[in-house]
């Protein structure tokens, strides 16, 4: 994800504090990721050294020194062109469980095992984005739909492995 661009983003409804950004980006996208404080303020001067930004305003409240962010019209052609921009799909060809599996078969583990425990571990976590599918808002219903979709795709590689780990053993035997 685009911290930056998403900060724009939400920034075209109008200035806000960079406290207000972040409240904002953990509200609607950081459930399991809030953002830093400390991101937050360096994207928004590297936004503002690049002119998709500018100081609104400069408040005290008897406080430290809290500006006022407004995005620029530099800023709305870049977070239009962003969100033109297709995102490239990721097509997983260098998995971590794949050379898992097939580092197993080379030293004489078993990888049935890795599977099992995989598949296992994949189930653990549906169960929870379920759970919190059911209890959640329609954002955080969609969030859930999106990694429950690719977990049952990683499920049925699983499933696939398992039934080809015979002949994938011959395969990459040294």
């Amino acid at each position: 994800m685009s911290i930056g661009h998403t900060l724009l983003g939400l920034l075209e409804s109008g200035p806000r504090h960079g406290y207000d950004l972040k409240r904002a980006f953990d509200e609607r996208f950081g459930h399991d990721r809030p953002l830093h404080y400390g991101q937050v303020y360096a994207t928004m001067s590297r936004l503002l050294k690049n002119g998709l930004v500018e100081v609104d305003g400069v408040e005290t409240d008897g406080g430290p020194e809290r500006k006022r962010y407004a995005i620029t019209e530099a800023g709305i052609t870049d977070v239009a062109a962003w969100l033109a921009q297709p995102e490239k799909p990721e097509p997983y060809l260098q998995s971590t469980l794949y050379t898992k599996v097939v580092l197993a078969l080379l030293t004489g583990r078993d990888a049935a095992d890795l599977l099992d425990s995989q598949r296992s571990e994949h189930l653990r976590l549906m169960r929870i984005l379920t759970d919190r599918k059911r209890r959640g808002d329609l954002a955080d219903q969609l969030i859930c739909d999106h990694a429950l979709f690719h977990l049952e795709a990683d499920l049925r590689w699983l499933e696939l492995t398992s039934a080809r780990l015979g002949r994938l053993a011959e395969v990459v035997a040294p």
